[in-house]
C-alpha cells in the first residue's frame, strides 16, 4: 500500500512538473486550455496543479490573451524571481559574485577584490564575507537561495572536492573542503571555463553540441555533447589553451612552449604591453601599427587553434571569455583564416560568438542549482 502511495505520488509530482516545464519553456505564457491540449490533461488537472504552482509562488498570473471571440483567458506564466541561484568566479585576487533567477536571468552582479592567500579555508572565509555582504546590499531573500556555484581557474578531480591543478590560484592544500565549509548554503565547484561551456550551452538553441573556447588570462574550455559535459577520462577535456600552435614558440604557464594560452590570453595583449585590454583594442581601431601587427598574429594563432578543434570534435565553436566582446568585428577575418586550414569547410561558420561575453562564468557555475531545481519539482 505505502509502495502504491509513493507511486501515486510520484505520478502527481511528474504531471506537476511537465506542466511547470511547459511553462518554462515559453516565456510568452500560456492559457489553461492550451496547456490541457498540449499535454493532453484534462481541465481539472491542470487548474489544481496549477493552483499548487501558483499558492507556491511559482507560477503567476501575467494578463489576459487576445480574445478569440469569447472570453479572453488569462495568461500564465513560470514566476522567474521565485528561487534564485548565486555563482561566484574566483581568481587570484577577486571574486565575481553574480545572482541568476530560474531563467538564468542576471540579477545582481559586484566584483569583489579579496586579499591573496595560498589558504583555502581563509580564502572561504573572505568568500562567505563577500557573498553575506552581496545577499544583503542588493536584498536578496537568503529563504528563495538555491546554493552557490563556485567556479576556479583549474583542474578538479572527478569529485569534484580538489584542486588538481590551478596555476593563476596557487593554494597550499588541493583540498576544498575547507573553502565550502565556511559557505552556508548548499555549495558545488567547478572549472571555470567549462561553467562558461555549460552557460552558453543553455542559452543556444541553434547547437545540439558544442565546444567553448575561453578568452580571458587564460585560455580554456569546455566540450557539451547534447548538453552533457565531456569531461574526459583524467576531467582535463575542453583545455583548449594547451593545445600547440607553434612548435618551440612562445612560453607558456604550464612549462610548456607554443600553447594557444601563450598567443591567445589577454595577458599578451595587455599586462605584456603595460596597459589595459580597452587601451590595447582603442589603439587597434585608431590604426596603432604595432597593436595591428600584433592583433594579426593573434588572430593566426587563434585560427590554428579553433580549425585543430573543429578538426577533432567537428561541432560549433562558440568563442567567448572577456575577450569575445571585442571579436565581433574580426569576426570575418577569423573564419578566413580558420578556413584556409580546413580541408572540408571554406567559410569556417561554425565559429560563433558567445551569448554572455561577461559573466559567463558565474552563470555558468549557478545553473546546476537550478537544472535540479527545474528537475525535482
Amino acid at each position: 500500500m505505502e509502495k502504491l502511495q509513493q507511486t501515486a505520488t510520484e505520478r502527481r509530482r511528474l504531471t506537476r512538473n511537465r506542466i511547470y516545464r511547459y511553462l518554462y519553456e515559453a516565456p510568452e505564457g500560456h492559457s489553461k486550455q492550451e496547456i490541457a491540449d498540449h499535454l493532453a490533461l484534462s481541465l481539472p488537472t491542470v487548474h489544481q496543479n496549477l493552483s499548487e504552482l501558483m499558492q507556491a509562488d511559482l507560477v503567476r498570473a501575467d494578463g489576459v490573451q487576445e480574445s478569440t471571440g469569447g472570453r479572453r483567458a488569462a495568461r500564465l506564466c513560470v514566476a522567474e524571481n521565485a528561487r534564485f541561484a548565486v555563482g561566484v568566479s574566483v581568481s587570484a585576487q577577486h571574486f565575481r559574485i553574480l545572482a541568476a533567477n530560474l531563467r538564468l536571468e542576471e540579477i545582481a552582479y559586484r566584483k569583489d577584490a579579496h586579499e591573496p592567500t595560498t589558504d583555502p579555508a581563509a580564502l572561504g572565509v573572505q568568500l562567505a564575507a563577500a557573498l553575506e555582504r552581496f545577499l544583503t546590499d542588493f536584498g536578496l531573500n537568503r529563504e528563495k537561495l538555491l546554493g552557490v556555484g563556485i567556479a576556479l581557474p583549474g583542474v578538479l578531480n572527478a569529485a569534484r572536492d580538489r584542486l588538481l591543478t590551478a596555476p593563476t590560484l596557487p593554494l597550499d592544500s588541493p583540498d576544498l573542503q575547507p573553502l565550502a565549509q565556511a559557505i552556508p548554503y548548499p555549495t558545488v565547484f567547478r572549472n571555470d571555463a567549462a561553467s562558461g561551456g555549460y552557460a552558453e550551452w543553455f542559452a543556444r538553441t541553434d547547437a545540439d553540441s558544442i565546444a567553448y573556447l575561453s578568452l580571458e588570462d587564460g585560455v580554456g574550455g569546455a566540450v557539451l555533447l547534447d548538453g552533457t559535459p565531456y569531461t574526459g577520462a583524467n576531467g582535463r577535456s575542453g583545455e583548449f589553451g594547451h593545445i600547440c600552435v607553434q612548435p618551440g614558440g612562445l612560453p607558456c604557464r604550464c612549462g610548456r612552449q607554443g600553447c594557444l594560452e601563450a598567443y591567445c590570453s589577454s595577458a599578451r595583449i595587455s599586462t605584456d604591453l603595460g596597459i589595459t585590454v580597452e587601451q590595447f583594442f582603442a589603439g587597434l581601431e585608431a590604426g596603432n601599427l604595432a597593436y595591428r601587427t600584433l592583433w594579426a598574429d593573434y588572430l593566426q594563432h587563434l585560427a590554428v587553434g579553433i580549425a585543430s578543434i573543429r578538426m577533432v570534435l567537428d561541432c560549433t565553436v562558440v568563442l567567448g571569455g572577456y575577450l569575445a566582446q571585442y571579436l565581433a568585428p574580426h569576426l570575418p577575418e577569423l573564419r578566413r583564416l580558420a578556413a584556409a586550414r580546413d580541408p572540408f569547410d571554406d567559410t569556417a561558420d561554425y565559429i560563433r560568438l558567445c551569448h554572455y561575453p561577461k559573466h559567463a562564468v558565474p552563470l555558468g557555475v549557478a545553473l546546476p542549482f537550478i537544472q535540479t531545481f527545474l528537475a525535482e519539482l
